[in-house]
């Protein structure tokens, strides 16, 4: 004979998406942005450890003085790559977090998004300006790395041929610039994070002001209706008269001898 399971509370209540805000899939985009976001930070050191640096060679030849020419210290392609793999890297991320953000909150119920009390107003302004500095704070950032390992991609890839070869003018970046962008591409999925649980803190906070308000609902309108009374049943009256006399007349008592006299005569 088979078993019959029980069904609990849990079975009836509707399922968590599994891509919405607060999910697995959440928590491993963000986890996996800022491991994308390290790897960012290292590429773009080694980018700045390995750029390619200029020598400055005079050679005296005639009797208006020496010419200054440069050379290259390498052709520029471990410092192009890496940068290149970093500004690749950093726009697919964004790309991916922003992406999997709006798509969750679209598709997350419109009543725990929307859902705001007009007088309820502290925490939601709060959480509204920690939102748009997150959101304004990594769009800066990014760009400003995005720039930044642009032009260190530009730079790296004049040279890549005849780069020993002396010119009378070479062009290099300056100390730190790679690296100011890593440092700027780590800060923004930092910001992206926080962004995101700005986002999953308002929702839940709109989930249960909305919990709250369906009960004050309920429970207004439970009260506000008036109480249902049990069906009235019929009973048959009756006679007060013929109940009183029976009542009040005192019980008969016989004599069986009076009575037997009676009888014969």
């Amino acid at each position: 004979m088979p078993k019959r399971m029980a069904v609990t509370h849990a079975d009836l209540s509707p399922s968590r998406p599994t891509t919405g805000l607060g999910s697995k899939t959440g928590a491993f985009i963000m986890v996996l942005t800022i491991l994308c976001g390290l790897f960012c930070f290292i590429l773009s050191l080694i980018a700045e450890a390995t750029r390619s640096k200029v020598t400055w060679l005079s050679s005296d030849e005639g009797e208006g003085g020496g010419v200054n020419e440069c050379v290259y210290s390498g052709s520029g392609k471990t410092p192009l790559l890496c940068a290149t793999s970093a500004f690749l890297g950093l726009s697919v991320i964004m790309v991916v977090e922003h992406g999997y953000m709006l798509f969750a909150i679209s598709n997350s119920p419109p009543a725990a998004l929307v859902f705001w009390e007009p007088n309820y107003s502290g925490p939601a302004k709060s959480l509204k300006w920690q939102a748009a500095f997150f959101f304004v704070a990594t769009w800066v950032c990014f760009a400003t790395g995005e720039i930044l390992l642009l032009i260190g991609v530009s730079v790296e890839s004049g040279h890549l041929r005849k780069w020993s070869r002396p010119r009378p003018s070479c062009l290099v970046l300056r100390d730190g610039v790679l690296s100011a962008a890593g440092v700027f591409a780590l800060t923004t999925v930092f910001l992206a994070a926080g962004l995101y649980l700005t986002a999953l803190r308002a929702q839940r906070i709109s989930q249960h002001q909305e919990t709250l308000w369906r009960g004050v609902i309920e429970a207004s309108v439970l009260y506000a209706s008036p109480p249902t009374s049990p069906p009235l049943t019929t009973i048959p009256r009756e006679n007060p008269s013929f109940r009183e006399s029976h009542i009040d007349q005192p019980p008969l008592i016989v004599n069986p001898t009076a009575l037997s006299k009676q009888l014969n005569f």
